[in-house]
């Protein structure tokens, strides 16, 4: 019940500003005597509501998995708007279980869904056992570029991600939900991770096309969102890859380990060949790590905690310190990531920043910054009207510029409610780490995890 009155005492206050597209929206302060009261839970309980009605009540109806956008001013590109994405898929299905253990919705509901998703899965367009980037309804694949109409190891890596999750939810139920744990381990040993290694060469490439084979040529090493391909790659029980092509793709024979300092904190981690900049967009410190669990996690490269902790505090040291000067930053405002933008769609970070904000970043950031996210959440919510909308924050919005679109994208809202839950509960992790795979695939690349020992 405290749930349903504090969503709508946010409703009330957003009347006249959800779904309208505007290019110089003001930011108006909610006022502040309605809203001071509010507890920290009950915001909680309120952003994870919203974010998971994206992957419920806003899911792509044929297949049950998310829609790659939702836009509230039904503005959208030339292409279908229930364009299915794999990536934010996984991490929907993950949001789901948010659902089910927030009492949004029942077990049983949500098993329905996931049966639905699964069934569409199997029969969908695969490339060596690899996903595309994006599906249309029919299960056929939606070219994410040119050349890009194949299998995308790195989203494929996102949905497995949430798949496994969800299997380690349900293996030990009745039935019918071992059922769909077996289905769920039988497409996990499809996917061909050592394929992905184009000919045997130590690194994971993460493109292939039917039409155009390897012509994008894109081997993922240094460090950005997608060390849970390594990792999972590792751990496939059919189609491993060697621990070489952790070390010398991923880490590029060690250089992955050259220290950045920024803002007093060590980056840890290099990324980039030929990117100097000092620290990455946000989302980086999450992703990966919706499943993967950080906490006390590290191999001869980095401590993955302080790695993301340090992420998240330079981004927010860096909001403070303002110095661009744009509008609104702050103790309370903060966090830089790729998203929406002014002019279409950008990697904000510190380094390269447009005076855009974009929630996720502080919000999925919870885990390692409580205080300073739960801040951001209560500005969000009590400090201004007219950057909530039915699925939560809007993507991206700029107080410097008076700009904001209400619109969605899967792959910035389903980070919210999971590793908020993670921070609350530690939900994802503890079921992502007791995988007996992927406990084995990071006992075989040198991960260590007091975790998993204790």
């Amino acid at each position: 019940m405290r749930l349903i009155v504090f969503t709508m005492a946010v409703a009330s206050l957003l009347v006249g500003c959800n779904g309208h597209f505007s290019k110089k929206k003001s930011v108006v302060s909610a006022p502040a005597s309605k809203m001071a009261e509010v507890t920290d839970i009950a915001l909680l309980d309120s952003v994870q509501k919203q974010t998971f009605e994206y992957f419920w009540e806003g899911a792509e109806p044929i297949s049950g998995l998310a829609r790659e956008r939702i836009h509230l001013d039904n503005i959208y590109p030339t292409h279908d708007k229930d364009i299915i994405t794999i990536g934010g898929s996984g991490f929907g299905l993950m949001a789901i279980l948010v659902g089910v253990e927030r009492d949004f919705i029942t077990r049983e509901q949500a098993l329905e869904r996931y049966e639905k998703a699964i069934a569409f899965l199997t029969k969908a367009d695969r490339f060596h056992g690899a996903w595309p980037h994006w599906l249309l309804p029919t299960g056929k694949v939606a070219p994410f570029s040119t050349k890009d109409n194949g299998g995308d190891l790195v989203e494929t890596a996102f949905l497995i991600q949430g798949l496994l999750t969800v299997k380690e939810y349900f293996k030990d139920g009745n039935e019918r939900e071992k059922r769909l744990a077996n289905a769920i381990q039988q497409l996990w040993e499809e996917v061909e991770w050592d394929w992905y290694t184009q000919e045997g060469e130590d690194v994971l490439f993460w493109h292939w096309s039917p039409t155009f084979g390897w012509e994008m040529n894109f081997p993922v090493g240094g460090y950005n969102e997608a060390l849970i391909m390594y990792v999972l790659a590792a751990a496939s029980p059919t189609h491993p890859i060697k621990k070489e092509v952790y070390e010398k793709g991923w880490a590029r024979n060690g250089a992955i380990k050259k220290d950045t300092v920024y803002y007093g904190l060590p980056t840890v981690l290099d990324h980039y060949e030929h990117d100097n900049s000092p620290v990455g967009p946000l989302f980086w410190a999450h992703y990966s790590y919706l499943g993967l669990d950080p906490n006390g996690l590290s191999d001869q490269y980095a401590d993955y905690w302080k790695l993301n902790q340090n992420h998240a505090l330079i981004h927010y040291k860096y909001a403070v310190e303002n110095p661009n000067h744009f509008k609104g930053y702050g103790e309370q405002c903060w966090g830089l990531t790729s998203s929406y933008s002014i002019k279409g769609y950008a990697g904000h970070r510190p380094d390269r920043d447009l005076g855009v904000i974009s929630p996720t970043a502080a919000l999925s950031s919870m885990p390692y910054t409580p205080e300073q996210s739960i801040a951001f959440l209560r500005f969000m919510y009590t400090g201004q009207d007219s950057l909530i909308g039915k699925y939560g924050p809007y993507d991206a919005f700029s107080i410097e510029h008076k700009w904001y679109l209400p619109r969605y994208l899967a792959i910035d809202q389903g980070p919210i409610p999971v590793m908020i839950e993670n921070y609350r509960s530690g939900l994802f992790w503890k079921l992502f780490m007791k995988n007996s795979d992927v406990q084995r695939g990071l006992h075989k690349l040198g991960f260590k995890s007091t975790k998993s020992e204790s």
